[in-house]
């Protein structure tokens, strides 16, 4: 025991000297960058943006044109409303009522908990903002005193919006839940089909259209010096905000199922009977894991990529009037999907609606798989007919507009192409589930075998399959860009 003390008490004091290297070293690192920082480029954070306004777009400044845009934004936000009012208006049981509100009060707390680990988690990341932006790099030609607030405000700013679309979410899938086990009574599958749809589709509108707003915001009323500051900082805090609640969410659900699964062999009692304490944490944390964490993933997503391409832009092109035609052609594009999507919606929800209202039965995967290809066929043509309209001639270029929409399109093309490929083997339809239902109708052990041969069979198909099955859209992608490579960086 003694020997074991004494090593410990070695090894301890080797790490304390480990860590008193270290931080002389940090320290020593720190100051040498501080003294360069001024010679060197702030980054993102230094970006510049154009004036919008020196370029004509359909007989107005683009400025003018994207200033439109916010109110198909606002369009966007009364959608989402809509829905979530006629939502919540559905004939409900009182009882499932009851249950979905518990659900909804028991996550509004684990909503604000992790509220609060949001802001604790801020503190420490704001440090680090402090210390880069003030210390290792600040932002050239602008006194830190007026970029730092910046870049910290516009964090809490993204904080506040990924966790805002998450809270949205949670409230409509709880609503949702309730109304759509009660129309199953009915005995018809149409509206089993049709709520879900709704809540997702005013969630994913609500969604792009708050993400939207902010960057037009910024975009076009903060000054383009300063735009830079407010996109790293916006960028930093929802990126902080949907890594938070995507992994709490998926940590508490899981928790919440063994929890339920636990009293089930305890107490003898059913997992989903009501009598089971465990079943609204489990609910809880089904909502958790599969509305929190994506709704905050998706609003990252989107505008980490619009921050993405600002930058590129702006640091690959360097003539000033390609930068503006990019720049309201990529936002016009962004505002165009939000308008396809809700096209597509409308079109399918009448197709299904006369074709499965008054049905017994229905495939629930037809009606949305034919949502997405409508979706996908409808952004094409438009991004093919905006490009056209939008950048007819780019840098004295006139083949540029066709090229960029058929990137744009492969890349909607592959986001159709891969779920069909995946249905392969999560279809109701499909082979392998087959197997595994009469394999389970068997019992016994025997339902691991095809289990293992539909993941082995995913591995050889899937993983490959994301670049052979899509390689002739990449191919296109990358034969289109290098093609006139050259030429392109000349005229540019």
């Amino acid at each position: 025991m003694s020997t074991w003390l004494a090593g410990a008490r070695s090894l301890r004091s080797r790490f304390r000297r480990a860590g008193a290297v270290c931080a002389v070293l940090l320290f020593n690192g720190t100051a040498a960058l501080a003294q360069s920082a001024p010679d060197t480029v702030g980054g993102e954070a230094g970006l510049k943006l154009p004036d919008l306004s020196q370029i004509s777009f359909l007989g107005m400044d683009g400025h003018k044109l994207l200033t439109i845009g916010i109110l198909f934004c606002i369009f966007g936000l009364i959608f989402g409303l809509v829905i979530y009012n006629r939502l919540k208006n559905l004939p409900v049981h009182r009882s499932m009522r009851g249950v979905s509100e518990l659900i909804y009060e028991t996550c509004k707390t684990y909503l604000v908990t992790q509220g609060k680990f949001l802001l604790f988690l801020w503190l420490f990341i704001a440090v680090i903002i402090v210390l880069y932006f003030g210390v290792l790099s600040p932002v050239p030609d602008k006194p830190i005193s007026t970029t730092l607030p910046v870049i910290l405000l516009f964090s809490l700013i993204g904080i506040g919006g990924s966790y805002g679309v998450a809270w949205f979410g949670i409230r409509v899938n709880t609503f949702a839940n309730s109304r759509t086990a009660f129309a199953g009574l009915r005995g018809k599958p149409y509206p089993i089909y049709q709520i879900p749809l709704e809540a997702g589709m005013s969630i994913g509108m609500m969604l792009i259209s708050v993400e939207l707003l902010m960057m037009l915001f910024i975009l076009l009323f903060i000054p383009g010096d300063y735009a830079g500051p407010c996109f790293i900082g916006f960028a930093i805090g929802e990126s902080l905000g949907a890594a938070a609640l995507r992994i709490a969410g998926g940590i508490f659900t899981k928790i919440a199922d063994i929890g339920s699964d636990l009293m089930k062999i305890v107490f003898k009692i059913k997992e989903d009977d009501a009598r089971n304490p465990g079943v609204i944490a489990d609910c809880t944390g089904d909502n958790a894991g599969d509305s929190v964490g994506p709704s905050a993933d998706g609003f990252e997503t989107y505008g980490v990529t619009g921050v993405a391409l600002i930058t590129f832009i702006l640091l690959g092109v360097k003539s000033p009037t390609v930068q503006v035609q990019l720049l309201v052609w990529i936002f016009v594009m962004r505002i165009a999907m939000l308008v396809a999507s809700a096209a597509a919606y409308f079109i399918n929800a009448a197709l299904a609606k006369a074709r499965y209202a008054n049905v017994d039965k229905m495939n629930f995967e037809s009606p949305l798989t034919s949502l997405v290809w409508l979706t996908s066929f409808i952004s094409i043509a438009m991004t093919f007919a905006i490009s056209a309209v939008i950048i007819p001639s780019l840098g004295d270029d006139t083949t540029q507009w066709w090229k960029l929409a058929s990137i744009i399109s492969c890349g909607t093309l592959a986001g159709a192409v891969i779920p069909e490929l995946v249905k392969a083997f999560t279809s109701t339809e499909s082979r392998h589930v087959r197997e595994v239902v009469t394999s389970a109708e068997e019992g016994g052990a025997s339902i691991r075998l095809p289990g293992h041969g539909s993941r082995n069979d995913r591995r050889r198909f899937l993983r490959p399959g994301h670049g052979q099955r899509a390689v002739g859209l990449r191919t296109l992608v990358d034969r289109t860009n290098s093609e006139h490579q050259g030429r392109t960086k000349e005229r540019l």
